[in-house]
């Protein structure tokens, strides 16, 4: 789960971090309103999404007075900022944050994350900051600084000063970098993070070490016990179709493509993508039902499929193990019978007791195409979803 920046550097203050002042605004003049009770004749306003790569696409300006605060504002509500993360779709500006500018003598980069090689939290740093990590790898690769934290340890103050050295920072600056980095390891591992980025974290002109742009994000599976954490989710940037399967229990993650996949099983269900793809098809989600799926879970999965508006086949791929297919084959024929189905249904069933599964697709008189293999069910679908079909006589053919 993501949250928003402003969210994130309260977050961090919490932990000893520095971060400028700040108000939040939900129009042009509350965002006036902002800059005159911080003060000062410099300010920062932001747009508040959940996409890096703000500032290329105009959703961070500095101004110099209230006016162009308001206009700055006024230009960023409403407006879908678009960079190189959201994807073409873009991400809605219905807030900003507006702070005070600092003096900036030196930017840097600060980033924890999880490494999945070592199994350990991963300290990543650069004396190159103000830029995505990815462009810092790709045109600086030799300033990136790695760093692994011993769990049994944590992250202790010597190791956070040789990390301070590597990125050449004065002895003015060693006690307000180490505060900041081992507080950074505080937030993530008491918050139950998966990342947490300063970028950039700053040198000022009178010797403060301060984080000016924070980005957090959180393992949705420890959500359950970080309810304040929980409290700071915002829907309205996040995909629709992901955050309703979440709140129905589901695996979902939405694409771009045609054709709907319901599958079982996260190995399964890319095993369908990768299919679909090589069929010449292109998959409109990843979406796993988990191995213990009710006929219930699977109408859910259904609706929520069809809901997308570019899907125009679906596919279900079940392989039964701990699942039955005469369970997976009683949902999708629930699914068809109480729902106004206008698209065409490919199924393709394995495992336990996938003769009585076979028999329910056949015996419901729905207009069900199936397959014997995840070949056949790709090929099946690829070609349903570029033209009409008589369903029918599709489901009568299979």
């Amino acid at each position: 789960m993501d949250i928003h920046e402003y969210k994130a550097q309260d977050l961090l203050r919490g932990f000893g971090i520095k971060v400028p002042s700040g108000g939040l605004a939900y129009s042009p003049e509350q965002a006036t309103y902002q800059a005159h009770e911080i003060g000062g004749d410099k300010w920062v306003v932001k747009a508040q999404v959940h996409t890096g790569g703000r500032g290329k696409a105009g959703g961070v300006k500095v101004c110099s007075t209230e006016h162009e605060v308001f206009d700055a504002a006024d230009d960023m509500f409403g407006k879908k900022l678009v960079t190189n993360q959201s994807g073409p779709a873009g991400k809605t500006v219905y807030r900003v944050y507006v702070e005070s500018g600092v003096e900036i003598e030196r930017e840097l980069y600060l980033g924890f994350v999880l490494d999945r090689s070592s199994e350990r939290i991963m300290v990543v740093a650069s004396s190159s900051g103000g830029m995505e990590i990815e462009e810092i790898a790709q045109d600086q690769p030799d300033t990136i600084i790695r760093s692994v934290v011993d769990p049994a340890v944590g992250l202790t103050e010597f190791q956070a000063r040789k990390i301070v050295f590597k990125l050449g920072l004065g002895a003015s600056h060693v006690q307000g970098a180490v505060t900041t980095i081992r507080g950074c390891y505080r937030a993530f591992r008491d918050l139950d993070a998966t990342m947490v980025e300063i970028n950039p974290l700053v040198v000022t002109s009178d010797n403060s070490v301060m984080a000016l742009d924070a980005k957090m994000e959180f393992d949705d599976n420890a959500l359950f016990r970080r309810p304040e954490i929980m409290e700071l989710r915002d829907k309205s940037q996040e995909d629709l179709r992901e955050t309703k399967a979440a709140d129905q229990g589901l695996s979902y993650v939405g694409l771009d493509g045609n054709i709907g996949c319901i599958v079982n099983g996260a190995g399964l269900a890319m095993a369908t993508m990768d299919m679909i793809k090589l069929a010449g098809g292109e998959p409109a989600n990843f979406l796993d039902i988990g191995g213990g799926a009710s006929p219930e879970r699977v109408a859910k999965a259904f609706n929520l499929v069809r809901s997308d508006d570019k899907v125009s086949a679906i596919l279900v791929n079940i392989f039964a193990g701990i699942n039955r297919c005469d369970w997976v084959a009683e949902g999708v024929v629930q699914a068809l019978q109480t729902t106004a189905m206008d698209l065409p249904v490919i199924v393709r069933l394995a495992g336990t007791n996938v003769e009585k599964g076979m028999e329910i697709l056949a015996n419901s008189g729905l207009p069900i195409a199936t397959a014997t293999t995840l070949a056949e069910a790709a090929g099946k679908a690829v070609t349903i979803s570029r033209a009409p079909v008589n369903l029918p006589a599709m489901a009568a053919a299979s």
